[in-house]
């Protein structure tokens, strides 16, 4: 599956580690809702990969808002943070992957397009705060993604080049994004992503339902070794 030597592992949030593209939708619903706005089809789709200052803009332009785009994000941000801190969690087997891979030594950061402050309230939670060596916002980096800069951004901090970094993603942009960077990708299977599935597939060196396909004898004999150099158990 991966020919060349993986040093770190970068991950997406939302969608890839935790079930939260829902949640996600439902806050573009009630956001438009409360100033008379239906929701277009078409949104999810038009804003996919955007940083959240990038997706402000995008909302304050297209619906001709009034509202700042500071405020903007600052209304998402509360309406979103009790929600993921207290209704949101890990897709299946992801948080054991993440204490499998931290317990062989790989380093790992986190490349996102939600906010720094809701990832240093969820994290703690599970006590997993400092299974990463970094994490990385595509606010902070000024371009979202299918742009590479918040995959760099963590190949940088990781001290590893972007060759040696493998990502987990579960949009077609942040797969583009990653590829960009020259990484290799592995994809995350999400029900909001199901009408570019195949697309999907194919953009990706593997696509996984869930992170438990990860810890098979199988899968671990030629995967993990590559990752770690230490014995598959």
């Amino acid at each position: 599956m991966i020919t060349k030597q993986i040093s770190a592992i970068i991950f997406d949030f939302d969608g890839t580690l935790v079930d939260s593209m829902n949640l996600w939708h439902q806050i573009d619903v009630d956001f438009l809702g409360r100033r008379g706005l239906a929701c277009p089809e078409d949104l999810s789709m038009a804003i996919s990969g955007k940083s959240f200052t990038e997706t402000a803009e995008y909302f304050k332009k297209r619906f001709h808002l009034s509202d700042s785009i500071e405020d903007i994000k600052a209304e998402w941000d509360v309406m979103s943070r009790n929600a993921i801190l207290n209704e949101i969690g890990f897709k299946p087997g992801a948080l054991p992957f993440l204490s499998w891979v931290f317990a062989h030594d790989i380093p790992m950061s986190i490349a996102t397009s939600n906010t720094r402050s809701t990832l240093e309230l969820f994290l703690p939670q599970y006590g997993i705060d400092g299974y990463f060596h970094s994490l990385h916002f595509t606010c902070e980096v000024g371009r979202g993604k299918p742009y590479p800069d918040v995959f760099l951004d963590a190949a940088k901090a990781l001290d590893v080049p972007p060759e040696h970094c493998l990502v987990f993603e579960d949009t077609l942009e942040g797969i583009h994004g990653a590829k960009a960077a020259g990484m290799s990708v592995i994809s995350v299977d999400d029900a909001l992503q199901s009408h570019r599935l195949e697309t999907i597939k194919e953009s990706s060196l593997h696509h996984i339902q869930s992170f438990r396909e990860l810890m098979t004898p199988d899968f671990s004999k030629h995967f993990y070794r590559r990752l770690s150099h230490a014995d598959s158990f």
